[in-house]
């Protein structure tokens, strides 16, 4: 039995919950940061960015409650779409069955956007996926969609600090090879330098306060 397929069977067998502890409430606006396995294009974000307390991180969503279900608004290749919170956190599980998960929580002075940033946020379900990693176009990768809802609930002003995009590996100097490959088939240029947010930056940023970690209940 391969090892995913002997973490899925110890879960749905043995009935490991992804749900945090008692003590811990879920907020609409809470931020899951997420680990995510994708290859190539992974080990290259990781390698360009820095999260809270040296985490890796390669994705994240918005929780918002819907009808009383915990949902996450993500934006990923298909699109943005509201997710079950449930499978966001199964979608990549570490080698003890934890969601590869963390709850980030913006402070006090912010938490007033979250119900107009939710509204925002919401009506771009169904917009496409920003391959070009464009903050200027009407398409949205999974930090664009958190920073543009949060800045347009507060007026016009980005809540979380935008920092120019790096493609580029630090030991070689070089652009990515897939990095490369994949600009190159979408017909546009690199765009070294260029604003843009990664989910391991928002982490360490001020606004946000990490609150919880699903790799450590065991």
């Amino acid at each position: 039995m391969s090892t995913a397929k002997f973490v899925l069977y110890f879960v749905l067998f043995f009935g490991i919950s992804c749900q945090p502890p008692k003590d811990f409430t879920w907020n609409e606006g809470d931020i899951l940061f997420q680990d995510g396995d994708c290859g190539d294009f992974c080990e290259a974000i990781r390698k360009v960015t820095h999260g809270y307390k040296g985490n890796q991180f390669s994705h994240n969503g918005l929780i918002i409650n819907k009808n009383e279900n915990w949902m996450v608004l993500e934006a990923v290749t298909s699109g943005v779409k509201s997710t079950p919170l449930e499978v966001f956190l199964d979608r990549h599980l570490d080698k003890y069955g934890n969601p590869k998960v963390h709850v980030g929580r913006l402070k006090t002075p912010y938490r007033k956007l979250i119900p107009e940033a939710i509204s925002h946020a919401q009506i771009l379900i169904g917009k496409p996926y920003d391959h070009g990693f464009n903050l200027f176009n009407d398409a949205y990768y999974c930090s664009e969609l958190i920073h543009l809802s949060l800045e347009k609930a507060n007026l016009g002003n980005p809540v979380f600090e935008i920092h120019p995009m790096t493609f580029i590996d630090p030991d070689t100097g070089e652009t990515f090879p897939i990095w490369i490959k994949y600009f190159e088939k979408l017909g546009i240029p690199v765009p070294e330098g260029e604003p843009g947010l990664n989910p391991a930056g928002m982490t360490r940023d001020p606004v946000i306060e990490m609150v919880f970690d699903f790799t450590k209940k065991n």
